[in-house]
């Protein structure tokens, strides 16, 4: 599903010019949970702007189903990304304002889905993800394992092909990083959804199929997890 070919990327700052990803090869499988490891500073977020099709400026081959979309337009990007990825954020990246059901309804609002079925995907979303019920609710009168919830259910309305979680319980205490990471697992399994899972937490990692280790720009090996 996804295939990364000697991907290269620099970013130049004044004179220098800092290769941050360097001769990056992967290949992840529709269906399959990865974990991404690596210390601050390996290239792990670069490299999932550019699974995201956030960045585009590197050098090397980007594969999606054996599409390349390097060329494409900010626009085509935009629409290729709100129907193909889900993202997870540490910080959740809720809209204070709105209420849970208005969160989750953006991508399908993007998708130019109608009002009524709008708030029938959103409804059945967030019962999958255990929010029964809160929907008319703003983010902060939810605990931050709610709000993630929330932020789950943003990613996953939109039937996306594979899911980027950036640290996702990275601000969660154990017991409630456990039940997101267990979510995921369930999401994988059932829907059979591709998740690639961004985690300091070894713990965290040990739930994927397999792990990724980048270390200053490279990938330094991978593990196949029983």
């Amino acid at each position: 599903m996804i295939e990364l070919v000697d991907i290269n990327r620099h970013f130049k700052n004044g004179d220098e010019n800092n290769h941050i990803l360097k001769d990056i090869n992967i290949n992840i499988n529709e269906g399959e949970f990865i974990a991404i490891m690596g210390p601050s500073g390996s290239g792990k977020s670069t490299l999932i702007n550019i699974l995201g099709f956030i960045d585009r400026g590197y050098e090397g081959d980007y594969l999606f189903n054996n599409q390349n979309y390097q060329e494409s337009s900010d626009n085509q990007l935009a629409d290729i990304r709100n129907k193909t990825v889900g993202f997870v954020f540490q910080n959740f990246k809720l809209i204070q304002n709105n209420t849970i059901l208005e969160n989750v309804s953006i991508p399908l609002i993007y998708a130019g889905l109608g009002v009524q079925e709008r708030k029938l995907r959103v409804m059945r979303t967030l019962h999958d993800v255990g929010l029964f019920e809160k929907e008319d609710l703003v983010p902060n009168k939810l605990s931050g394992g709610q709000q993630q919830r929330v932020a789950i259910a943003r990613a996953i309305v939109n039937n996306p092909k594979f899911i980027i979680a950036d640290e996702p319980t990275g601000a969660l205490d154990s017991k409630t990083s456990k039940d997101i990471i267990d979510l995921f697992i369930k999401l994988n399994q059932n829907n059979h959804t591709t998740m690639i899972l961004v985690t300091h937490d070894r713990k965290v990692a040990d739930k994927a199929d397999r792990v990724i280790h980048i270390l200053d720009g490279r990938v330094q090996r991978e593990e196949v997890l029983e």
